[in-house]
């Protein structure tokens, strides 16, 4: 293989730019269902680890104020990594609209060809049944072709 990419996917992938392969990495992982699970599994963590573990020495007391400034900060960068990829997928549908609609019309040229072809076909096929309708006639035939 050369490594050179085959397909438009392919061509796209390898033009992204280390911020747009970064935003699709977090949309990604954020998600999933391992992003919801370490998400909950660090959430009761931290809980435990302030309610029970450190009683009296809880960095974030409850009701886990500084907890809620991080889930405040991370849905907003949610947020912001949401639209970023929401508006790099309309993006990517726009460019495979304009690629879809460049097929079409190659192919639409190749049909239209292929049609053309098929009425010239179709006229030689009408000439060639009016000749042997008519039958053929003694000028017509060559001397080599008559029994001997």
């Amino acid at each position: 293989m050369t490594g050179e990419p085959n397909t438009w996917h392919d061509k796209h992938k390898a033009s992204l730019t280390r911020g747009q392969q970064a935003a699709d990495l977090m949309r990604n992982g954020m998600g999933s269902w391992p992003f919801v699970g370490g998400f909950i599994a660090f959430m009761l963590v931290w809980a435990a680890v302030n309610t029970w573990a450190l009683a009296t020495h809880a960095w974030d007391p409850y009701p886990y104020i500084l907890l809620n400034l991080f889930l405040s900060m991370l849905a907003g960068l949610q947020g912001a990594i949401l639209l970023i990829a929401a508006k790099r997928q309309d993006a990517i549908a726009g460019a495979m609209a304009q690629h879809d609609y460049s097929t079409n019309l190659k192919s639409k040229e190749e049909i239209d060809l292929l049609m053309d072809i098929n009425r010239q076909q179709l006229e030689i096929l009408r000439e060639l049944q009016q000749l042997t309708e008519h039958g053929p006639n003694e000028s017509s035939l060559s001397t080599s072709a008559r029994p001997a």
